[in-house]
């Protein structure tokens, strides 16, 4: 086996702040600007392409902590989606070299490695110098932006009818729901290659019910 990807991400983090309900919302939108483009990406330019989409918002009033801030979510979207996104893709996570690749490379084990610390760093939300409610907030005022960006309905489906959405039932437990979420929302994402806009809006709209009744 190429590697066990296990072994290789960060080991489950105690810091990471599961009180969300749910995860950083710039994960899907950062995919479709990452898929619909060849080249890679400055992290500088991908903040100024979702400020142009209305998805990324002022998060400090002092400049110098703005821009931490905003480098900090984008770099823990990035290392979330890379760790989605393996094993079939690669999304090599440099500050001025982001890009998806199909190949993974011969020595991702290495690479992996090598970028542990700064991965795991940009995964604790501790380093985001805010409390659990400031950034459970946060995260809330970017999902409601992403939803009004695909145009999601706000009137919530009945938890029955997200748990069928999701192919799971009441016995499902938030890891379930989580693992589950991320497993449709690659494979339905519009940018992918057999993705579904409908379909990718439908989980959207179940994922935020479960978030809700969580």
């Amino acid at each position: 086996m190429l590697f066990e990807k296990s072994a290789l991400m960060a080991q489950p983090r105690q810091a990471e702040l599961t009180a969300t309900k749910g995860e950083n919302p710039l994960i899907w939108p950062l995919l479709s600007l990452l898929q619909a483009s060849n080249q890679s990406w400055k992290v500088h330019h991908l903040a100024t392409a979702l400020q142009d989409k209305g998805l990324m918002h002022d998060l400090d009033p002092a400049p110098e902590k703005d821009l931490f801030k905003r480098n900090f979510l984008l770099m823990n979207a990035l290392y979330e989606l890379q760790e989605i996104l393996l094993p079939n893709q690669w999304l090599q996570v440099r500050a001025m070299e982001i890009q998806i690749f199909r190949i993974i490379p011969a020595d991702i084990n290495q690479q992996l490695v090598a970028d542990n610390n700064l991965r795991e760093y940009y995964l604790d939300w501790q380093n985001y110098d805010a409390s659990v409610n400031v950034v459970r907030q946060m995260l809330e005022s970017f999902w409601s932006s992403y939803q009004q960006y695909i145009g999601l309905n706000v009137k919530l489906m009945h938890k029955t009818s997200a748990l069928r959405v999701f192919e799971l039932d009441d016995t499902a437990t938030d890891r379930d729901i989580r693992k589950q979420w991320r497993k449709l929302a690659l494979k339905w994402h519009p940018d992918r290659p057999d993705g579904d806009a409908a379909r990718f809006r439908e989980i959207c709209e179940a994922w935020q019910t479960l978030r809700e009744s969580a």
